[in-house]
């Protein structure tokens, strides 16, 4: 069953005809990691940002639904739609230095969205946050919730981002690549985290990367995309072994061989890139006559 579910979603700047996101479609189900990949201007983010409600006052939503657990979140009136997103969706940024607030302790930082909009006592709250960085294998969590984010490592502040996500059990929660400013060693051991709690907790999670290798690891399913339109929504597997379009396999060419790490870079021929640019322009004329 699909527990989020994108239709035909357009997303253009106000006041101009330019679309940023054109009739997107996907779907995730429950439990599943669908992988979000592109290069950058794709409109990953983007996707991710629409999905909880936080798109740049400059960008409007123009047509589709988004659907979770079968409600579309379009349709609600704001502050059903803020409740239904606090209560069953949640982010794990991508940048743990600019993520948490610095002039405040760890503690509220996790507890405020489980008081706030959850409606727990405090005592309740703070117990969570002591079990939830317990899970995410941080030592002394007692000590950690009393801290100041610059007291902590880069590592443990994702550690941080990725319990108060998982603290409140979402059903959904969207990574927006939350190993891109981490070091290679720590990227490793946040991935192995992230898949191990959204098995444990069995979340459907929304993956935005431009690694390839990242999707490998810990997806189920993706959405390759190019200029705000999905090019390609299958398995992981059928991707890997037998990609349908030919920006898909491009992409995977291009993707360094580090068994090989003397090989030479292979970049997406000029030819893919002016077909798939076709592709969009095509959509933004059908669009325009529609």
């Amino acid at each position: 069953m699909s527990y989020l579910s994108i239709s035909n979603l357009s997303v253009h700047l106000k006041g101009t005809p330019m679309r940023l996101l054109r009739d997107v479609s996907l779907t995730v189900k429950s439990g599943e990691v669908h992988g979000l990949v592109g290069e950058s201007g794709a409109g990953k983010s983007m996707i991710g940002k629409a999905v909880l409600g936080t798109l740049p006052r400059a960008v409007e939503i123009i047509s589709g639904k988004i659907e979770l657990d079968g409600v579309d979140l379009l349709s609600l009136p704001p502050s059903e739609h803020r409740r239904r997103l606090g209560q069953f969706c949640a982010l794990i940024p991508q940048d743990p230095l600019t993520a948490l607030n610095p002039s405040r302790r760890i503690a509220p930082q996790i507890t405020d969205r489980l008081t706030d909009i959850l409606g727990w006592d405090s005592s309740r709250a703070r117990q969570r946050a002591a079990e939830i960085l317990d899970e995410v294998h941080i030592p002394d969590p007692e000590r950690v919730l009393k801290s100041y984010p610059h007291e902590l490592s880069g590592g443990m502040r994702q550690r941080i981002l990725i319990a108060s996500a998982f603290a409140a059990e979402p059903k959904l929660i969207v990574a927006d690549e939350p190993t891109t400013a981490l070091d290679v060693t720590v990227q490793k051991q946040i991935l192995k985290l992230i898949k191990e709690m959204q098995q444990r907790h069995d979340t459907a999670l929304l993956f935005v990367t431009h690694d390839l290798g990242v999707v490998s690891k810990i997806c189920q399913s993706l959405s390759v995309l190019y200029g705000g339109m999905v090019v390609e929504a299958t398995d992981v597997r059928d991707f890997f072994d037998e990609p349908a379009h030919p920006y898909s396999r491009a992409l995977l060419a291009a993707t360094p061989k580090y068994t090989d790490p003397e090989a030479s870079l292979t970049p997406v021929p000029d030819s893919v890139i002016a077909a798939v640019r076709a592709e969009v322009e095509a959509a933004d004329k059908r669009w325009g006559n529609g």
